[in-house]
């Protein structure tokens, strides 16, 4: 009687399991099916601005400004991201000699041409964590003394070219509308529900949701370890383009960091502390562009998809050194603290399109002159 029933359960549970591994499989085929669907060119190569962004943005950075008083510390109000810095480092950036004419716009029009830049290395949560922490990281990288009219006319950036960048290739929400939901969820710290708005099931975003949860990645071993990413598109001359940069350690002496200790806060800066203070070894990256083609699904207005690089390889554009140098100081971290990065501290010809970007001119300006400006209120007390 027994050995019937744990038969029949036998029988039983291997048609559930089959009857599962149907409905994974057709629902993968279905999914597949609608995402090759839906994500096939061609797209724009214009940006498309879509009515009542503006109001949105200004919800924004009500919510943003909220988010850097919720993690200000006792005396300085930080950073609404990246507000950890393992440090600013001084660079230089060196455009190809042979670089193909194309590609010969803005801070890269003359081949041969080396910058002198500044480098903030960067966790990317609201408020400081232990490293060992999953988190996104961050590189922003500022190039000096560089000439020409800038997209935004604060005189303090009159000089600099930026680029912002954080290790992932794509970005966990699509547009401004989206940022919002999800933004303000955050602030009111219900997290769980950013990616799920309502009781509809048609307004989960399940695909974002893994990309956040890539994003948040391991520590690397060391700051200049790991590839940074653009994530939204811009302009370099008449072409659409994201960039990224990548570790290029052919470019430099020979260097094996000895293995960091994880249990320590703060053991990303030790690692860069221990390369180019203590060894004396500088760090070297190259610097790339990727070319939209239109034809083919690589959209502006959407940063949560990753431009395919079989289509539209990557190419080299400039290197990046990071020489051996002294940097971890009370005043430098100061002058590290109070280091303003926007992607708008721009030339024309490198100008931010899509939506995130206009976004990011915006919340930017209005929460680095916020902070400034408390922090200074703060420093007279």
């Amino acid at each position: 009687m027994l050995n019937r029933l744990w038969l029949w359960f036998g029988r039983w549970l291997a048609k559930l399991v089959l009857l599962l591994v149907v409905i994974g499989l057709s629902a993968w085929g279905i999914g597949t099916v609608y995402y090759s669907w839906k994500f096939s060119g061609p797209v724009a190569s214009e940006e498309q601005i879509p009515p009542g962004e503006a109001a949105l943005t200004q919800g924004i950075i009500e919510d943003a400004i909220r988010v850097v008083e919720q993690h200000r510390d006792n005396t300085r109000v930080l950073r609404d991201a990246h507000a950890k810095a393992h440090g600013c480092i001084k660079a230089q950036v060196t455009v190809l000699k042979n670089l193909d004419g194309s590609l010969r716009y803005g801070v890269f029009s003359e081949r041969g041409k080396t910058w002198q830049a500044w480098v903030r290395l960067s966790n990317g949560n609201a408020y400081p964590q232990f490293d060992r922490a999953r988190d996104a990281r961050g590189m922003a990288l500022k190039l000096l003394a560089v000439p020409g009219e800038k997209l935004l006319s604060s005189p303090a950036h009159t000089t600099e070219q930026d680029f912002v960048m954080f290790n992932h290739p794509a970005f966990f929400v699509r547009d401004v509308a989206e940022y919002k939901s999800n933004f303000a969820a955050q602030a009111e710290g219900k997290k769980a529900l950013a990616f799920f708005p309502g009781w509809n099931p048609q307004s989960w975003e399940i695909r974002h949701l893994i990309i956040a949860l890539k994003t948040l990645a391991p520590a690397p071993q060391s700051p200049v370890e790991t590839t940074y990413n653009s994530i939204a598109p811009f302009k370099l001359g008449p072409h659409n383009i994201k960039f990224r940069v990548i570790p290029a350690p052919e470019n430099c002496p020979d260097y094996a960091l000895p293995t960091p200790n994880r249990d320590l806060p703060n053991f990303l800066r030790n690692a860069l502390y221990q390369q180019l203070s203590l060894d004396r070894v500088p760090a070297c990256f190259a610097l790339q562009i990727q070319r939209q083609n239109p034809a083919h699904y690589m959209p502006i207005e959407d940063p949560s998809v990753e431009w395919d690089e079989s289509i539209a390889a990557f190419e080299t554009v400039a290197t990046i050194q990071l020489p051996a140098q002294d940097f971890d100081s009370s005043e430098q971290n100061l002058f590290c603290d109070n280091l303003a990065f926007n992607p708008w501290h721009s030339l024309p010809e490198h100008r931010p399109i899509g939506g995130i970007n206009r976004l990011r001119k915006a919340v930017y300006e209005a929460v680095s002159v916020y902070r400034q400006e408390r922090n200074r209120q703060s420093a007279t007390k």
